[in-house]
């Protein structure tokens, strides 16, 4: 039995360095390949180098159970070598020296660590996002060099709000009727600001249209309301891209109805058949008046029209203050209703909370007990959140972004015509 044990021990060891060594060689051709060009001789480490670092980092994760004084060992003479071929670099009169070569090695280093110690799945995520890192190279220098005064303040104010702001704000229940919770209310606003902001980098790098699609039919898949406001958050601004910013609040709105039937049908599927009775012709609205608009956009734009993104402000806290407003008593008035009525009053209160999050809505009727509701009901249900929150969507479209964002408001309250007709129909 124990012998059979210390084999067991012996070939996970070895599993661990075999892994050690391969992500410091996986390192290494990455190193190689972009220091295929510097003269011989003034590399700090080749491929070689990279895999026996991997390889000593594992030997000392396997040495610190047995000689934990090896392992330390075995460590801080790699990190001396590091150390040591870092200032001959420096020392060495060579016009520019980076730290990213000895950062790298100690970080295979410490990879070879963590993939002999047992910790695999870390080793390797940390080495594939050093890869990651290192190929970014020229994008990421070409972002640096394309940034503006007022984007790098931007992404500061953002950093402020969602790293600073979101983490230290408490998420008990507060207010009128324990209804609001000061960390996801303040959610609200990071999303709707990042997905403004997404946008408007997405839309300076891709072009205005490919940007500012791409960016709304993905971050629908979070929240179509966010999208939205961000949306009309660019009306607001005096983006001149009326019809292409019209278009990505319908297409975010296309999104969210295939994005509730999947999720009804994952989470309550009970609900589905009647429930997509509403969603589909919905759906094919939103559709519909987004390829209409997609049209009016070269039109509207025309052939010699500039392709630069012209937002005054590309991080405007005003519309995503004004939708937490709108929240914040909506989310009031659920939980009123609820006081009232308690559990009668189910379906008002998911026709609520759905207006600002149609999955909150389709979450709850899903974690009611089987048999609750018989799937005719619970389809029924839950098309109200629908429809109203494709019609609060309509009203962001129109208070934030006004006038020129009329055509997505009209599409908007059309899409929520046609998914309410089945309801007015069954009853």
């Amino acid at each position: 039995m124990h012998r059979d044990t210390i084999l067991i021990i012996g070939r996970e060891d070895l599993l661990g360095l075999a892994l050690a060594l391969g992500l410091g060689l996986l390192i290494g051709v990455q190193r190689g390949w972009a220091q295929r060009r510097e003269a011989a001789g003034t590399r700090f480490a080749g491929i070689r180098t990279y895999g026996l670092f991997g390889l000593a980092g594992g030997l000392a994760g396997v040495a610190a159970r047995l000689a934990p004084i090896l392992s330390g060992v075995i460590l801080g003479a790699a990190a001396l070598l590091v150390v040591a071929g870092y200032w001959r670099s420096s020392r060495g009169g060579a016009t520019a020296v980076s730290g990213t070569a000895s950062l790298v090695t100690l970080l295979t280093l410490a990879c070879g660590y963590l993939a002999a110690s047992g910790a695999r799945v870390a080793a390797a995520a940390i080495a594939g996002s050093i890869l990651l890192v290192l190929a970014m190279r020229s994008p990421l220098h070409r972002l640096i060099r394309s940034l503006h005064e007022r984007e790098i303040m931007a992404v500061g104010r953002f950093a402020l709000i969602a790293l600073v702001v979101l983490p230290l704000l408490p998420n008990d229940p507060v207010g009128p009727f324990s209804a609001w919770k000061p960390q996801s209310l303040w959610l609200v606003v990071v999303m709707v600001s990042g997905f403004s902001f997404a946008g408007y980098l997405a839309a300076k790098w891709l072009g205005p249209q490919r940007g500012t699609l791409a960016t709304a039919a993905t971050a629908s898949l979070v929240s179509s309301t966010a999208v939205t406001a961000a949306m009309a958050a660019r009306h607001r601004a005096g983006d001149p891209q009326v019809a292409l910013l019209n278009a990505a609040i319908t297409l975010a709105s296309a999104v969210m109805f295939v994005r509730v039937m999947v999720l009804s049908a994952v989470l309550a599927p009970v609900a589905l058949p009647t429930l997509a009775v509403g969603a589909v012709p919905g759906l094919l609205v939103s559709l519909a008046a987004t390829a209409l608009l997609r049209r009016r956009i070269m039109v509207e734009a025309g052939p010699d029209a500039p392709q630069d993104v012209k937002v005054r402000n590309p991080f405007d806290l005003a519309p995503a203050l004004l939708m937490l407003a709108m929240v914040m008593a909506l989310t009031a008035a659920a939980r009123w209703v609820l006081s009232l009525y308690g559990d009668r009053g189910l379906a008002v209160v998911l026709a609520l909370t759905g207006v600002v999050d149609v999955d909150s809505a389709i979450i709850t009727l899903g974690s009611l007990p089987g048999g609750t509701l018989t799937a005719r009901v619970a389809g029924l249900v839950l098309l109200p959140p629908i429809v109203l929150n494709t019609l609060f969507k309509a009203s962001i479209a129109m208070t934030i972004g006004g006038k020129r964002a009329w055509p997505a408001a009209l599409a908007l309250v059309a899409s929520a015509v046609a998914a309410l007709l089945p309801l007015l129909v069954a009853v």
